[in-house]
């Protein structure tokens, strides 16, 4: 390890903070707005008028059949061609993130719903509750706690993603990394020191989600 030079981290540890500050908000607001826009998705899917089904089965397709590259380009391109704005490039980022997360996230949902009992449903029905107040009050908690450490999975997805925005412009950690790299000349070192902050927000937050998870096993249990 003696050919490896990482004095440079006095001066640029400042990039790398603001690149891993960046790249968790990122991450946050993605899984969040994801999850909204999923559970809408998802309840899409199950309504009875099929053109909305069929929406919803065509959006979520088409995001998991393509990369999220492409998909980052379509937003940076095509929103503000749209809407005729200027879009700022870390909000162009976020959307484009929380697309992605949304068709994964309305997939994991569906898998949720469907593995709470029906019955769950038959005696909602059975105390007077409509199908909307059934699938609020009753199904969508049941389905949150069952999916809850795929969301946690998804979180920590999105940070590794969101390098991918870095090819807008957008301050996250790699593009830091890729300044630092220029302009300290230096090829690996600020690779190592990137990978090392990943690894440590995912390892972080994989012992998060493991004791969530076990509390919520124990919880069950009582």
């Amino acid at each position: 390890m003696e050919f490896l030079n990482f004095s440079f981290l006095g001066s640029y540890y400042s990039f790398f903070l603001q690149g891993a500050y960046v790249t968790v908000l990122l991450a946050i607001i993605s899984v969040i707005a994801g999850t909204i826009l999923g559970v809408l998705l998802t309840l899409m899917r199950r309504s009875k008028i099929k053109v909305v089904r069929w929406i919803s089965i065509a959006y979520v397709e088409f995001i998991r059949g393509t990369p999220l590259l492409a998909q980052v380009y379509l937003v940076y391109v095509g929103l503000p061609m749209l809407l005729q704005l200027n879009i700022p490039d870390f909000t162009t980022g976020a959307i484009a993130l929380t697309i992605h997360a949304s068709a994964y996230i309305s997939e994991t949902m569906r898998s949720g719903i469907e593995a709470v009992p029906y019955g769950q449903s038959e005696a909602a029905r059975s105390l007077g509750m409509n199908s909307r107040r059934t699938m609020l009050d009753i199904i969508l908690p049941q389905a949150f706690k069952n999916i809850l450490p795929a969301l946690g999975n998804q979180f920590i997805g999105n940070i590794k993603d969101s390098s991918l925005v870095s090819v807008i412009g957008i301050a996250e950690l790699m593009y830091e990394t890729t300044t630092v790299r220029g302009t300290t000349a230096l090829g690996l070192e600020p690779i190592i020191v990137c990978s090392l902050i990943y690894l440590v927000l995912t390892l972080t937050l994989t012992r998060l989600l493991t004791f969530v998870e076990r509390r919520l096993k124990s919880s069950d249990h009582r």
